[in-house]
């Protein structure tokens, strides 16, 4: 089961990431807290303090077009929020 599966670059974690050392990222559903923390201490090679994590429903969403009403749902995600200890620190762009 692949763990992490991407992580989140939002302008409001970029700049806790500066103040607080927050890190975000998408998870999968089925992952607990003990799985997201290993995930990104085996990924990243830093030591995890605290893990949170929110797991957020579809949203139904609907769009006219030309040939009617258009209906569906986006995906139901999963995400933690990474504090890490004093003094580590992840960079996400080192290998772009």
């Amino acid at each position: 089961m692949n763990i992490l599966i991407k992580p989140l670059t939002t302008e409001k974690l970029t700049k806790q990431t500066g103040n607080i050392k927050l890190y975000g990222f998408v998870v999968d559903r089925r992952a607990n807290k003990i799985d997201v923390k290993n995930a990104v201490e085996r990924s990243y090679g830093v030591n995890v303090d605290d893990v949170r994590t929110m797991n957020y429903k579809p949203k139904n969403k609907s769009r006219m077009t030309k040939t009617g009403i258009i209906s569906g749902k986006t995906k139901s995600v999963k995400k933690a929020i990474v504090t890490l200890k004093t003094g580590e620190e992840i960079d996400f762009y080192a290998t772009v």
